[in-house]
């Protein structure tokens, strides 16, 4: 597998604060990496450096690299705009934009990008829908509000709108947390189809979920990376004795 996207000794500081320290790992094209850990463990602010959100944070500074298609994010003259077009985010709460209608949230991005045939936005509307397996409820109503859908719905509108730009890299911190089973188990679903066009990165606390959908899991703890593994050795056979504590509930 090729790697996409690596970190090298990546650490991020709320001013004085390391929250994330020294951590490098790769993450191949196509698969799914799953970070889990105690909550406050650093995991969700590392997830935040891989598309510069972090720095958005007033005294939040980054030391290290993150490597994306071979271009380091934090070089000089790297704009992040462009970055999040590449690596898109979706938020644990559902957020599609309030004054905007299902049609305009999905293509928000390209009109940030002056894209503004309607043939083409009508295309990429359905093309992401459907690949966030929502079009066949909201096809008859994209003049609706965002806001007007679900919970499970709202976050599968976030997840087309995410991919209208066509990221190579999806970040996702705790996306099922606010929804019911039946919402998330399609968003776990969906999340294992998009692999085949799209590689994901996603924070959970739910570890039976990192199980069923991850190609490789990452353990954090106390803002170090413990363990980084394949899935199913992390779950059955983990090295450090942390690691084992953590998902046999000794700890968390």
């Amino acid at each position: 597998m090729q790697t996409l996207l690596r970190t090298d000794k990546l650490s991020a500081y709320f001013q004085t604060v390391e929250a994330v320290k020294g951590i490098s790992i790769g993450v191949d094209r196509q698969e799914i990496v799953a970070l889990i850990g105690p909550s406050g463990c650093g995991k969700s602010t590392f997830l935040r450096c891989l598309n510069r959100l972090h720095e958005e944070v007033p005294g939040a500074t980054v030391a290290g690299k993150v490597v994306l298609e071979g271009e380091d994010i934090y070089d000089s003259g790297v704009d992040p705009v462009k970055i999040r077009r590449k690596v898109g985010m979706v938020f644990q709460k559902p957020n599609p934009f309030p004054s905007m209608t299902i049609f305009d949230n999905v293509v928000a991005g390209l009109r940030l990008a002056n894209v503004t045939r309607r043939s083409l936005l009508e295309e990429v509307v359905e093309t992401s829908l459907r690949k966030a397996a929502l079009w066949e409820e909201v096809k008859d109503k994209l003049k609706a509000p965002g806001t007007s859908l679900s919970g499970g719905q709202q976050q599968r509108l976030c997840i087309a709108r995410a991919l209208a730009v066509a990221p190579p890299v999806i970040l996702m911190d705790e996306p099922t947390s606010a929804l019911d089973p039946i919402s998330t188990a399609k968003i776990e679903e969906l999340i294992v189809q998009l692999k085949s066009s799209v590689t994901v990165v996603i924070v959970t606390h739910n570890m039976q979920q990192a199980a069923r959908i991850s190609d490789k899991t990452g353990f954090f703890l106390m803002g170090e990376l413990i363990e980084f593994d394949n899935t199913r050795s992390i779950f059955t056979n983990p090295k450090d004795r942390r690691t084992e504590d953590y998902i046999t509930g000794r700890f968390g």
